[in-house]
Parts: C-alpha cells; sequence; structure tokens
C-alpha cells in the first residue's frame, strides 16, 4: 500500500482528466490491458453537455502537459482538494501539483465508469467514476477514482472552480 501513496495524488486529479479520451471507447481497453468489455453509466442531460466538454479538455490538456490550456480552464479561484489537501487559487496548483499529475498521467490508461452531471443556472457539477491503470514498480496496478468538478458560467464561459479528487486501488 505504502508505494501506490504518491500515486493516489496524481489519481485523484485524474480521476476526470482522462476520461474524455474513451468516451468513444467505454470498454477502455488497449492492446496493452485486455480488459473486459465495460459501458460506462452516463447522465448528462443537453443543459449539461458544455459544463462536461470543459471537464473532459482539462483532462486532456493536464496529461498532455498543455499548461496554458489547464490554466485557461481554471477560475483565479479554484480550490482544489486532494489526498487531505488544498490547494486554494489557480496559480498555487500551476506552481505545484499539476507537473505532477500531467507526469502521472501520462503514464495512465483511463477508462469513465460512471458520469452524472447537472446545471442550475451559473453553476454546474460533473461528478466522474473511473478506473485508472497504471504501473508501478514494473506491476500493473489498477485505482479506483471518483472526481467532482463544479463549474460556474463567465462571461469568458464555463470555468472550473473547485475540483475534488480521490482514488484507491482496486481489489482484487
Amino acid at each position: 500500500m505504502k508505494n501506490v501513496i504518491p500515486m493516489l495524488g496524481a489519481a485523484l486529479l485524474l480521476g476526470l482528466a482522462l476520461p474524455a479520451a474513451n468516451a468513444q471507447d467505454p470498454s477502455g481497453s488497449h492492446a496493452h490491458h485486455a480488459t473486459p468489455a465495460k459501458v460506462a453509466a452516463i447522465d448528462v442531460p443537453a443543459t449539461a453537455q458544455a459544463p462536461v466538454a470543459i471537464v473532459d479538455a482539462f483532462g486532456k490538456a493536464l496529461a498532455a502537459g498543455d499548461f496554458d490550456a489547464v490554466e485557461s480552464m481554471l477560475a483565479p479561484d479554484v480550490i482544489i482538494l486532494e489526498t487531505g489537501g488544498a490547494e486554494r487559487s489557480r496559480s498555487e496548483y500551476l506552481g505545484h501539483h499539476a507537473k505532477s499529475d500531467a507526469k502521472f498521467l501520462a503514464g495512465v490508461h483511463s477508462a469513465l465508469m460512471r458520469r452524472k452531471a447537472r446545471v442550475d443556472g451559473s453553476t454546474a457539477w460533473v461528478a466522474s467514476e473511473s478506473e485508472l491503470h497504471t504501473s508501478k514498480d514494473g506491476k500493473p496496478v489498477t485505482l479506483l477514482s471518483t472526481e467532482t468538478m463544479v463549474l460556474a458560467d463567465s462571461p469568458e464561459g464555463w470555468r472550473i472552480v473547485h475540483i475534488h479528487w480521490s482514488s484507491r486501488p482496486k481489489q482484487s
């Protein structure tokens, strides 16, 4: 358990960061990960499509290390909670965990399992559950990851104002 703890912070961040990459292939299978086909349970009404698109774009940008794009999708006063800690602004996140989160995500295959999103006025939330497949010390590791993002509609469009990531190793 100790050897996966450093990965958990990044996994928390990644729970929703990569599901868009697998939205077209809900099985989440790749040649190097022969997993049984799974169909993601998606509950996203039309009114929530735009915020969900931001969440997906954020995940792709973070995994690609595109910090300019990541910055553009985060509100300046975003609060990010993960692994019992908090980063209380966009600049704090970009100056600290963003780089390690991007490095971790670059080696992860994410399979979206469930997603629910809602919009109420100028506020939206997107909750996702994913399986993250990676390796640690040459051994395959699967993490169960949950992510909640809260977005606010602004003159610049939807911006992420809050992220909460949580993950744990999947039990065999």
